[in-house]
């Protein structure tokens, strides 16, 4: 049965560019949630693919599909869903990821029971091909200077609770602005708290940027440069600790 909209708690923010190969999967993984209060806002950003189509032929309606008149980017397709959100907590899940059937059942109580405004959870890697690939596991919590260090909060675990925090926007940026989200809550708040959970699945695609050790570095220091204004040197300890972190560490495993 569908809720009415007056009562939906989560507001989930998907973007989508040219989904058409994993946005029925991603739809899919939220309308198997066990919780069931939820809106999911799809933000097409002027696709020239199927995605419309293969989005709309989802009926529920929980489903609310924003089409930008041009391309636009993450960012700001993003920021117009967290804009339109009506739930308590915003929540975000990218088009070709999906979640556990229980991730939100699982992450609101843990939210609830501690009165924590921003969580996140481990996550599962995988292919293109739905193959899994690794898994992430994460810590107990963070504050704003270990996110400076290493970004351990995967864009499509974290929630944030608008009610204690007000609605917070992702700084338009091409790249990275997730991050500089999380670091911009993390300036009002001590501390995210996460769940060592494995309640999503990340898909890393072969053109990812996370996939490009050099484009991923060259984004992290423009965050820590031009969002968090941190002096050259600053900036410069803090992207030793990420290519520690990032990529010695990798290789320590």
């Amino acid at each position: 049965m569908t809720p009415d909209r007056s009562h939906i708690q989560v507001s989930i923010i998907t973007p989508n560019y040219n989904g058409e190969a994993f946005i029925a999967e991603t739809i899919q993984s939220v309308l198997n949630q066990d919780f069931v209060a939820w809106e999911l806002i799809i933000i097409d950003d002027n696709s020239s693919d199927e995605s419309i189509k293969i989005i709309e032929s989802f009926h529920d309606d929980r489903i609310q599909l924003v089409r930008l008149d041009k391309n636009q980017g993450a960012a700001i397709a993003r920021n117009e869903g967290i804009r339109q959100a009506t739930g308590r907590w915003i929540a975000f899940l990218d088009g070709d990821d999906v979640w556990m059937s229980n991730k939100l059942s699982e992450q609101i109580s843990f939210m609830r029971k501690n009165n924590y405004a921003f969580t996140y959870t481990a996550y599962e890697k995988m292919n293109e091909h739905s193959q899994k690939t690794g898994l992430i596991t994460v810590p107990e919590k963070v504050n704003y200077h270990d996110l400076l260090k290493t970004c351990s909060i995967g864009c499509l675990t974290a929630i944030y609770d608008s009610q204690q925090l007000g609605k917070i926007y992702m700084p338009e940026i091409d790249k990275r602005q997730d991050y500089g989200l999380w670091l911009k809550i993390l300036k009002q708040i001590d501390f995210a708290y996460g769940m060592d959970q494995m309640l999503a699945k990340y898909r890393v695609r072969s053109h990812s940027i996370s996939r490009n050790k050099f484009l991923a570095a060259k984004y992290q220091w423009r965050v820590y440069r031009e969002i968090e204004k941190l002096s050259f040197f600053s900036a410069l300890r803090y992207m030793i600790s990420y290519a520690y972190y990032g990529t010695i560490k990798s290789y320590l495993k």
